[in-house]
This record gives C-alpha cells, sequence and structure tokens, in this order.
C-alpha cells in the first residue's frame, strides 16, 4: 500500500519548516532594520526638542537634512550630575541612554518624594542648551516624565534662560485617552504654557495645572485638561518631580548663578 502523503509527520514538518523560514526572515529583518530605526528616532525626538526651543513649524514638513543640520548648529546635548547640578564633560549627551542607565541599578537611584510614579531615577540626565548666531543662551530643555491615567508620558519642557519662564511644554510620548488625557498634545493646550512661571520670588515650585479659572489666569496657572483629571495631575505631578531636589533643581540653582555661561 502507498505511503500516505498526507500524514500528520508530513504536516507537521512542513508546518515547523514554515515556521523556521519565517522566524528567519523577521529576525534577520529587524537587525538589518534596527540602525535605521534607530536613527529614524533620534531624528524624531532632534524634532521635538527644535519644537520645544521654538526652532521649527510643527506643522512644517521639514527633511532629515534640515533638522539635523537645525539641531547641530543651535543645540548642545550635555549630561548632567542631578545630585550637583554640574556638567559631566566626558559623558556625551547625544549618545547617552538615560532611559537605559535609569534600569541599571547602579546608575540609578529610587526617588524618596515619587510623586510622579517614575520609579528609578537615572543619577546623570541629559539637558540641551540653545544658543543663537551669536552664541547666547536662548533657551535651556529639560527631559521629564511622569505617569498620567493610563502610562508614562515624555515631554521636552523649555525654558527661558532665567530658569523660570516657561517657552514651551512639549509631549512627545504618551498613551493617554484620544481626546481627553490625549491633548497634552493639542496646539491649543500647548500654547497656554508659553510665558508662565515655574517658581514664586522665594524660589517655591508654583506652576499649577488647575481647574481655578482666577489661577489659571495668573503667572503660574495653566488649565487642566477637560475631563482628564488624572492626566492634568500626572502633568502637575511630573513638574513637581524633575523641578524639585531629586529631579533638576540644583542644575537650575547653577544655572542661575552663571553655571552656563
Amino acid at each position: 500500500m502507498a505511503k500516505n502523503k498526507d500524514s500528520f509527520a508530513r504536516t507537521l514538518s512542513i508546518v515547523v519548516g514554515l515556521c523556521l523560514v519565517c522566524s528567519i526572515c523577521v529576525s534577520t529583518a529587524a537587525v538589518l532594520l534596527k540602525p535605521t530605526q534607530q536613527e529614524n528616532k533620534l531624528l524624531d525626538k532632534q524634532k521635538y526638542i527644535l519644537e520645544a526651543a521654538g526652532l521649527i513649524d510643527p506643522s512644517a514638513q521639514l527633511n532629515k537634512k534640515d533638522i539635523l543640520n537645525t539641531y547641530k548648529k543651535y543645540v548642545a546635548a550635555k549630561v548632567i550630575d542631578l545630585k550637583t547640578g554640574a556638567v559631566v564633560p566626558e559623558i556625551d549627551g547625544d549618545t547617552y541612554d538615560q532611559k537605559k542607565a535609569a534600569r541599571d541599578t547602579g546608575t540609578s537611584f529610587v526617588p524618596e518624594h515619587d510623586v510622579a510614579s517614575v520609579k528609578r531615577v537615572a543619577k546623570n540626565a541629559v539637558v540641551y542648551l540653545v544658543r543663537d548666531d551669536a552664541g547666547a543662551l536662548t533657551s535651556v530643555i529639560l527631559p521629564v516624565h511622569g505617569y498620567g491615567l493610563w502610562s508614562t508620558m515624555y515631554a521636552f519642557l523649555a525654558v527661558e534662560p532665567d530658569m523660570n519662564t516657561v517657552q514651551n511644554l512639549v509631549y512627545y510620548d504618551q498613551g493617554e485617552t484620544p481626546g481627553l488625557g490625549g491633548e497634552v498634545q493639542n496646539p491649543k493646550w500647548k500654547v497656554k504654557w508659553n510665558g508662565k512661571k515655574l517658581f514664586d520670588e522665594q524660589g517655591n515650585i508654583a506652576i499649577q495645572v488647575t481647574k481655578n479659572p482666577a489661577v489659571a489666569a495668573s503667572d503660574y496657572g495653566v488649565d487642566a485638561l477637560s475631563g482628564a483629571t488624572l492626566t492634568s495631575n500626572g502633568v502637575q505631578h511630573t513638574l513637581v518631580f524633575w523641578l524639585g531636589n531629586e529631579g533638576f533643581a540644583h542644575f537650575i540653582e547653577n544655572a542661575r548663578n552663571g553655571g552656563l555661561n
């Protein structure tokens, strides 16, 4: 009797063979595409930094060359020690992986007052110094992140050289509810941050994301997102943490005392 070509063993061997071929193809593609993916991720990050600095129109269609040239011309990435606020010159700010450092227990710490639910913080952080054609400092950009309702939200906080006046707050990565918490990326809400003050005259953190119209109209207030209380609280907690002693407070103090000149 002829051998059954449709036996279970034959079918299984074909399935396993196809799976192996597909897995090899997927793995090969992932390896080959990884450099391109990393390059695109860095380019996207640089675009948001330029937006926060007010150097580009976020609605403009810029090519890769425009973004790279503008970033290289005006922006310098510096790594700082959060504990002292001093620049760490031996670490390259453009290649330093702060997220990776935050996952390593040897290069990170658990904050005592984790109001933003960041869990672990890298001992060293990146800041971006923006200068004009004459070399004068025009903006300092602080990367900040904290938990909202559903996700960790990542943003660039751009401030004037006085280290108090907000230029922009640009959220570039978040997973909040579209139409509610996701409105942190709405241009109409982002513009409300322009010109607001982070600290009062005594140096205390004074900025508030609030539902109180009177406070929101002041130098220290921004309207909370409608229908997104927990996301708004997340923004508030993010700023309180990163402007505090376990965040950029020491760097801000150094900068105010001429440390960036």
